[in-house]
Formats: C-alpha cells, sequence, structure tokens
C-alpha cells in the first residue's frame, strides 16, 4: 500500500497545470498498469469540473477565432447514437452562435440531387472569423447513400477520388479542417437505443435510417473502412474518438480540439459598470396596460 501512495504522489507532481485525475492527455497513451487503475466511468464531480475548465478555453479560442480572422471547419462523423451532438452541445453550450454555429443537413431536396455534390455544403462553410461544425457533412455519400443505396456505383466511387482534393482545395484556401470519427461499440450502441425506445424526450432521435444501421451493422463497417482507405490523408487525417464512455468521449474531443488551434488568452480587463440614467422624470405606464404571461409556477 504504501509503495502505491507513493507512486502515486509522484504522478501527481508530474502532472501539467490544469490536468485532472482520471483525464488522459490528448498525446498520452495510459500503461497497462494506469489503464487496470482508471475507473470505469469518469465521476459526474471531475468530469463537470473539467468541461467547466475546458469550456472556458473554448471562449478563448472564440475569441482569437474572431480575433484573428480564422475560419475553422470541424467536421464530426460516427456511428448512430455514438455521441456526436452530446460533445458539439457541450462545445457550443458556452459560445457565441454568431460566431460558432452548427450545421446539419436534412435530406437533400430534389434540386439538390441534381447539383454538384459538394455544392450544398459549400455555402455553409465559414467565414473569416467564424468555425462551423458540421453535424453529419459530405461524408454521408461515404456511409447512409452508400449502405442504403442512395447513391450509384458510380456516384460513391467519383466521390472517393474527389473528395480529397476537395478538402486539400479548402486548406489550400486557408480553412482549418478538423474530421473527428466517434466509435462506439456494438454492446453499448444497443443500450443507447434501447435507451432512446424507452424515454419519450429521446424517441426522436431514433429515426427509421438508425433503426436500419442496426441490421446493417457489418456493411457500415466495411463503408467505414473504405473511406477511412481513401480520405484519411496527410493534410486532413481522421481524428478517432472511443466514444463508449460519453464524459470521457466529451472531455477528450474537446481537449483535442482545443490543441488543434493555437490561440491565445484575449481575455478582456475587468469591466465596471456605469451608473443608471436619472430617471429625469420619466414616469413608465401602468403595468395593467400590458399582457403578462400567466404565472403558473
Amino acid at each position: 500500500m504504501a509503495k502505491k501512495d507513493k507512486k502515486k504522489k509522484k504522478k501527481a507532481q508530474a502532472r501539467q497545470p490544469g490536468e485532472t485525475d482520471g483525464v488522459v492527455g490528448e498525446d498520452t497513451v495510459p500503461s497497462v498498469e494506469e489503464a487496470q487503475d482508471q475507473p470505469k466511468t469518469l465521476g459526474k464531480q471531475l468530469y463537470e469540473k473539467e468541461l467547466a475548465r475546458l469550456q472556458i478555453e473554448l471562449v478563448k479560442l472564440q475569441e482569437w477565432i474572431k480575433h484573428a480572422g480564422l475560419r475553422v471547419v470541424v467536421i464530426f462523423e460516427g456511428r448512430d447514437a455514438a455521441g456526436k451532438g452530446g460533445v458539439i452541445k457541450r462545445i457550443t453550450q458556452s459560445l457565441n452562435p454568431r460566431i460558432c454555429r452548427v450545421v446539419a443537413l436534412g435530406t437533400p431536396t430534389e434540386r439538390e440531387k441534381e447539383q454538384w455534390y459538394f455544392q450544398r455544403y459549400v455555402p455553409h462553410l465559414p467565414a473569416a472569423g467564424e468555425m462551423v461544425l458540421l453535424d453529419r457533412s459530405w461524408y454521408n455519400r461515404a456511409g447512409v447513400e452508400r449502405v442504403m443505396g442512395f447513391c450509384t456505383e458510380d456516384e460513391y466511387r467519383e466521390f472517393l477520388r474527389s473528395c480529397p482534393e476537395f478538402e486539400r482545395m479548402l486548406l489550400r484556401s486557408g480553412v482549418i479542417l478538423i474530421k473527428y470519427w466517434f466509435s462506439v461499440s456494438d454492446e453499448e450502441q444497443e443500450r443507447r437505443f434501447q435507451a432512446r425506445i424507452k424515454d419519450p424526450t429521446k424517441r426522436w432521435k431514433l429515426s427509421p435510417m438508425d433503426v436500419e444501421s442496426r441490421a446493417r451493422w457489418v456493411e457500415y463497417s466495411r463503408a467505414k473502412d473504405e473511406m477511412f482507405a481513401h480520405t484519411d490523408i496527410k493534410q486532413a487525417p481522421w481524428y478517432v474518438v472511443n466514444a463508449d464512455d460519453k464524459r470521457r468521449a466529451r472531455l477528450n474531443c474537446i481537449s483535442h480540439l482545443l490543441s488543434m488551434i493555437p490561440y491565445e488568452d484575449l481575455t478582456p480587463e475587468p469591466i465596471e459598470l456605469p451608473l443608471r440614467q436619472a430617471h429625469g422624470g420619466y414616469v413608465r405606464p401602468p403595468i395593467t396596460d400590458q399582457t403578462f404571461v400567466p404565472e403558473r409556477y
């Protein structure tokens, strides 16, 4: 027991500022001993503390993106119920929607089906000082469209050829492109699907396409492998997030995102509120002239 306590003290001394127990740094691979000591799930108190710290850093990143005129695109792909939406929600929770916005396109219209495939995504790309989070993206063609037969073999093969060039073109134009794939096990996806079925507030998340994806698990696996083989390029690699533990996945993804874009702290000096203007003879109209929301609570 004494030896273990000494080891824990050494680990605590070696930890970098801002790191906390139970959270593995994005560039660190835990040893077998550390992996065994690591709890299966991250405690709520530790998770919320670390999330709050990371969200403050996201605000700093946001201000730097605006200040430096950066154009950032972050792609979120992965299995259904892998936790993409949960991570996006935590990223945007404290950010300005005018700077950081989420794009989640629905089924293409008949006109969009006749366009160049990437055309429907181009209008949503960021201008200077903006960050766009793509909840699903042009990779629909390599995933759901491929597996469900919504595109032809020629269209699919053309996508695999042109996608890397399209992304290189974005990078050459100055866009920062970051791609995440959320990986979830068969058992965990099953558990989350069952939870959605039982919870009326989450049932809307389970579409007929999600249900069908369970029956085509292996086909989706093959499609993902083929997609990675063609689009995991050096200039825009895929970063895989182990998403069986939602809390760890959120912290690991946000921490990694922050590490991908160098930024400076532009936190302004403390603000002092001015004194309120004197009423100057102003008389408020009777409150009976206004219509109020009923106070039922």
